[in-house]
C-alpha cells in the first residue's frame, strides 16, 4: 500500500505553481505603482523568476535549456504565435508604402547586416564555430513584439501610430519570420559544412524564397477567409455564442498550421493572417475584443517564459565571459543603433526618429525560440553559450529598453494622426451582418 503524503507536505509542483503566479502578479504590479506608468515588467519577471528558484525552499530544479530544449521550444512557438497574430491585428492604417518603406529598409538591411556583425563577432571574438556563429546572429537578429509594447502601436481603433511605433510594431511582426532562413543557414552549415557550392542554391530557393512567398501568401488568404468568416451572417452567431477567446486561439492555430503543412514559415503566416482578416472589416468594434484576448493569452505565456528564463540564469553565469557580454552589449548599444539608423536614411524620417527606432531593438521571445529549435533538432558545440548569449541578452535589453522606452513619446518628431477612430459608444457587443438588413 503507498504510503500517504504527510498533511502539511510540501510538493514542489504546488511550491512551483504558487512562486510563479505570484511573480507574475508582482512584476506586474510592482513597476506600475513605482514608475506610474506600464513600465516594461520584463526583466523584473526575469528577476523574481531567479530569486523564486534560487533561494525559495521546496522549489523543483530548473528547466535547464540544453538537456530540454524541446520543452521550451513548443513553450515560445505558441507564445510567439499568438503574438504575431495579435500584433498584425492591431495595426490600424496600412494604406500607403510611404508607411511601409522604413519597416522594410530594416528588414531588407538592417537585419542581414545585424546577423553579419553578430555572427562575425561570435566567430572572431568568442571562438565560436560558423555554424554557431551564424546561429547566434539568427537567433538575435528578431526584435520583439511583447517586451517591446511600450514602444509600439496601441490596441485596435486606437490610433496612435506615429511613424516611429508603427515602423517597430511591422518590424517585429514580420522580422520573427524573416530569421529562420538564417537559422536554416546554420544547421545547414552544421550539417554540410561552410562551403556554398553544397547548398546555397537550394537554401536560396527553397529555404529564402519559397518558404517566405509561401508563408506571406498562404497566411493572407487564410486571414482573409477568417475575416470573411468572422463577419459574415452564420460568422456573427459563432461569435455571440463563442465570445473572441476561441474564435482568437482557434485562428491563430488554424493559420499556422495550415502555412507549416505547405511547407511556409509560420511566424509569417500568423502575422499576416491577422493582418488582412483585420482589413477585412477594419473599422469593427469587434476587433478590439478579438485583439484583448490575444494579448492576455500572450502576455501570460510571455510571462511564464521569462520566469522560466529567469530560473536558469545561475546556470548559464559560469559559462558567459566578457566576449559574450562585449557581444550582448555591442549589439544593443552599437550594432542595431548604428546599422537601423543607416538603414532608414531617405525614407522621410528626421535623424532624431531614425536613432530612436534604431535603439528600441527589443529582444525576447522568438530569440528563446530559435535557439531552442535549433539546438533540439542539431547538437552544436556552443550549444551553452548560445543559450547563455540569447538569456543574458534579453535580459539587458528588458533592463535597458524598458528603463528608456519613455523616450519615445518625449523625443520623437511631432506628427499628425491620420486614422480616426470610430465611435464604438453607442453600438451592441454583437458584430453587424455583412450585407445588410436585406
Amino acid at each position: 500500500m503507498p504510503e500517504a503524503d504527510p498533511f502539511f507536505g510540501v510538493s514542489p509542483t504546488h511550491v512551483l505553481m504558487a512562486s510563479m503566479g505570484a511573480a507574475v502578479f508582482l512584476a506586474y504590479l510592482i513597476p506600475r505603482f513605482a514608475f506610474l506608468r506600464a513600465a516594461s515588467s520584463s526583466a523584473m519577471l526575469m528577476i523574481l523568476g531567479l530569486v523564486a528558484f534560487t533561494f525559495i525552499p521546496g522549489m523543483p530544479q530548473a528547466l535547464d535549456p540544453t538537456v530540454s530544449p524541446r520543452i521550451w521550444e513548443i513553450t515560445s512557438e505558441i507564445a510567439v504565435i499568438v503574438v504575431l497574430f495579435a500584433t498584425g491585428l492591431r495595426i490600424d492604417n496600412v494604406s500607403s508604402w510611404s508607411r511601409w518603406r522604413p519597416t522594410v529598409r530594416l528588414l531588407l538591411i538592417a537585419m542581414p547586416l545585424t546577423i553579419a556583425a553578430i555572427a562575425l563577432l561570435g566567430w572572431a571574438l568568442a571562438g565560436m564555430t560558423i555554424a554557431g556563429a551564424v546561429m547566434l546572429g539568427a537567433v538575435l537578429s528578431p526584435t520583439d513584439p511583447v517586451l517591446a509594447g511600450d514602444v509600439q502601436v496601441g490596441p485596435p481603433l486606437e490610433g496612435r501610430e506615429h511613424p516611429i511605433r508603427f515602423t517597430l510594431t511591422a518590424e517585429a511582426g514580420l522580422n520573427d519570420g524573416l530569421a529562420f532562413p538564417f537559422v536554416y543557414l546554420g544547421l545547414i552549415i552544421a550539417a554540410q559544412g561552410a562551403n556554398p557550392s553544397v547548398w546555397f542554391v537550394e537554401w536560396v530557393a527553397f529555404d529564402l524564397i519559397y518558404r517566405i512567398a509561401v508563408g506571406a501568401a498562404v497566411g493572407a488568404l487564410v486571414g482573409w477567409v477568417l475575416g470573411r468568416s468572422l463577419f459574415s451572417r452564420w460568422g456573427s452567431i459563432a461569435i455571440e455564442k463563442s465570445g473572441p477567446g476561441v474564435l482568437a486561439l482557434g485562428a491563430v492555430l488554424l493559420c499556422y498550421g495550415i502555412v507549416e503543412l505547405a511547407e511556409g514559415y509560420g511566424f509569417i503566416g500568423a502575422f499576416t493572417a491577422g493582418l488582412v482578416c483585420r482589413r477585412v472589416q477594419e473599422r469593427h468594434h469587434f476587433h478590439k475584443r478579438l485583439h484583448a484576448f490575444s494579448e492576455a493569452l500572450e502576455h501570460a505565456l510571455t510571462a511564464l517564459l521569462l520566469v522560466m528564463l529567469g530560473s536558469i540564469l545561475p546556470a548559464l553565469w559560469p559559462v558567459l565571459d566578457w566576449r559574450h557580454t562585449l557581444i550582448g552589449f555591442g549589439l544593443l548599444l552599437f550594432i542595431r543603433p548604428l546599422v537601423g539608423w543607416l538603414s532608414l536614411l531617405r525614407t522621410g524620417m528626421t535623424s532624431r526618429d531614425r536613432l530612436i527606432v534604431g535603439f528600441f531593438g527589443v529582444r525576447g521571445i522568438g530569440s528563446i525560440y530559435y535557439v531552442g529549435y535549433a539546438t533540439g533538432h542539431m547538437e552544436f558545440i556552443n550549444e551553452d553559450q548560445l543559450w547563455a548569449l540569447v538569456a543574458y541578452t534579453i535580459f539587458a535589453s528588458a533592463l535597458l529598453h524598458g528603463a528608456t522606452s519613455f523616450l519615445v513619446d518625449r523625443y520623437a518628431s511631432p506628427w499628425r494622426e491620420d486614422f480616426e477612430a470610430p465611435d464604438t459608444t453607442k453600438r451592441s457587443d454583437s458584430p453587424p451582418i455583412i450585407g445588410g438588413d436585406s
